[in-house]
C-alpha cells in the first residue's frame, strides 16, 4: 500500500518547496499589506485623538490649578509632567496594538532602570531640582533672580520639568538647569515688594559737606516715587583719595526701582551742578623737593 502511494505522489524537491513558499508569500502579501496599512492608519487616528484628549486634560488641570490660586510655576511644572506622562501612556497603547506587550515593556524598563538612571542622572537631578524649587519656593515666575555661581540673572519666565527659563533686561533668553538652581546660591532681587537703592556720590574735599547733603536730601524729598515711610538718608561713606564719598539710601517699589535709580542719579548731578558743588575726578599731586643742578 505504501509503495502505491509513493508511486502516485512523487517526492517534491527542495527547489519546488521554496518556489511554493514564495508563491504563497506573494499571494498573501496584498492582504498583509492591507491589514498592516489599516493598523497604521488606525494608530495615526488614535494618536491624533489621543493628542486632542491630552490637550483637553491639560487645559482642565490648568483651569483647576488657576482657580485654586496655584503659582504659575507650579502650573507650568505640573503641566509638563502631565504632558510627558500621558504621551508615554498613549505611545505604549499604540505600540501594544502592533503586538508589543505593554507588561513586557514595563518589565524591561524596570530591569533597565539602574542603567537608565546612570545614563540620565543629570536629567533626574534637574527633575529633582524642579520639585525642590516648587516645594521650597526660592523664587517664582515673575521674580528677578541672579544665580551666584555663574552670574546669570534675569526675570523668571517659565519653570519646566528640567529647566527654568530666564529673560534678561536685554530680552535674551537664559536656560538654567533646575539642578543647578537648586544646588547653588542665588539672589532673589524681587522677593520682597520693596527694594533699597544705594548710590555713592563723590564730592570735592573743598566742598561744603553739609550743604551737599542738604542738596541731595532735597532731591530725595521731591521724588514722588520714593517710599517716604521708609528711611532715606545721606551720609559720609568714605574719605577716598580724591573725593569725599557720600552714600545715598532710599526705597522704591520693585516695579519702579530701575526708573527711580536712573532718575535719582541724574537729578543729583543736576542739583550739585546748580549749587556749584564739584564732583572731582582722580588726580595726583607731585611735589619735587631738593632739586640740584
Amino acid at each position: 500500500m505504501l509503495d502505491l502511494l509513493s508511486i502516485a505522489l512523487p517526492e517534491l524537491t527542495e527547489e519546488e518547496i521554496d518556489i511554493g513558499l514564495i508563491e504563497q508569500f506573494f499571494s498573501e502579501l496584498p492582504d498583509k499589506v492591507l491589514h498592516f496599512g489599516i493598523r497604521v492608519l488606525l494608530a495615526i487616528v488614535v494618536f491624533f485623538i489621543g493628542s486632542k484628549l491630552i490637550k483637553v486634560v491639560r487645559k482642565m488641570v490648568k483651569k483647576s490649578l488657576t482657580r485654586a490660586n496655584a503659582e504659575k510655576g507650579v502650573v507650568q511644572f505640573l503641566d509638563s509632567f502631565i504632558k510627558a506622562g500621558l504621551y508615554f501612556v498613549l505611545i505604549l497603547l499604540i505600540a501594544s496594538s502592533f503586538g508589543v506587550d505593554a507588561a513586557s515593556v514595563v518589565a524591561l524598563l524596570g530591569s533597565a532602570g539602574v542603567a537608565v538612571g546612570l545614563a540620565i542622572q543629570g536629567s533626574l537631578s534637574n527633575l529633582a531640582g524642579g520639585v525642590l524649587i516648587l516645594l521650597l519656593h526660592p523664587f517664582k515666575v515673575g521674580d528677578y533672580i541672579k544665580e551666584d555661581t555663574n552670574g546669570n540673572e534675569g526675570t523668571v519666565e517659565e519653570i519646566q520639568l528640567f529647566y527654568t527659563r530666564l529673560v534678561t533686561p536685554e530680552n535674551k533668553i537664559i536656560i538654567m538647569p533646575n539642578g543647578t538652581l537648586a544646588n547653588s546660591s542665588l539672589t532673589n532681587m524681587t522677593f520682597a515688594p520693596d527694594r533699597r537703592l544705594d548710590i555713592r556720590v563723590g564730592i570735592s574735599y573743598d566742598a561744603d559737606i553739609k550743604k551737599a547733603k542738604e542738596v541731595i536730601r532735597d532731591v530725595l524729598e521731591r521724588d514722588i516715587a520714593i517710599i517716604k515711610e521708609k528711611e532715606h538718608c545721606v551720609y559720609v561713606d568714605e574719605l577716598a583719595d580724591s573725593a569725599v564719598i557720600l552714600g545715598v539710601r532710599c526705597w522704591f517699589k520693585n516695579e519702579e526701582y530701575w526708573e527711580g535709580k536712573w532718575r535719582i542719579t541724574e537729578n543729583i548731578k543736576y542739583a550739585l551742578d546748580e549749587n556749584e558743588i564739584p564732583i572731582p575726578y582722580p588726580q595726583l599731586d607731585v611735589h619735587v623737593n631738593g632739586l640740584k643742578n
